[in-house]
């Protein structure tokens, strides 16, 4: 199974519900994108914080996921930091590219990059993930 495949056969419910899709994924590298909805806005039709963190927070879990030990049960979020940078409208396709700054026996840590389609810099975070 490549990790491509890993990823989309895990079952994420929360990022399913924000219509998270992966297009991407190796072991230095996963991509995955997701439509500015309505549900997902503030009061001015903007990407809501909660939702880019969100985001950022499924796609770095996922790339933990594909660089686990063969032992390792599972992974969670230890911590998780959002540089805020810019916004994205309703309807615009937010792209997430997390690679990794640390994958040690017990952590792991990853740097996502969120923008636009046309590269326009919404968010930069970075999350630590403990293994399991």
């Amino acid at each position: 199974m490549t990790p491509l495949e890993k990823v989309k056969a895990m079952k994420m419910p929360f990022a399913e519900l924000k219509g998270v899709e992966f297009v991407e994924a190796e072991k230095d590298r996963v991509v995955a994108r997701m439509i500015v909805r309505p549900d997902l806005c503030t009061l001015h039709h903007t990407v809501h914080g909660g939702a880019v963190m969100a985001f950022a927070d499924s796609v770095g879990a996922a790339a933990t996921v594909i660089n686990l030990p063969e032992d390792a049960k599972g992974t969670t979020t230890l911590e998780s930091k959002t540089n805020f940078i810019g916004g994205a409208k309703e309807g615009t396709t937010v792209v997430a590219i997390a690679t990794p700054v640390h994958r040690g026996r017990r952590t792991q840590v990853w740097t996502t990059r969120l923008e636009t389609g046309d590269g326009k810099l919404i968010a930069i975070v970075t999350q630590t993930q403990l293994v399991l």
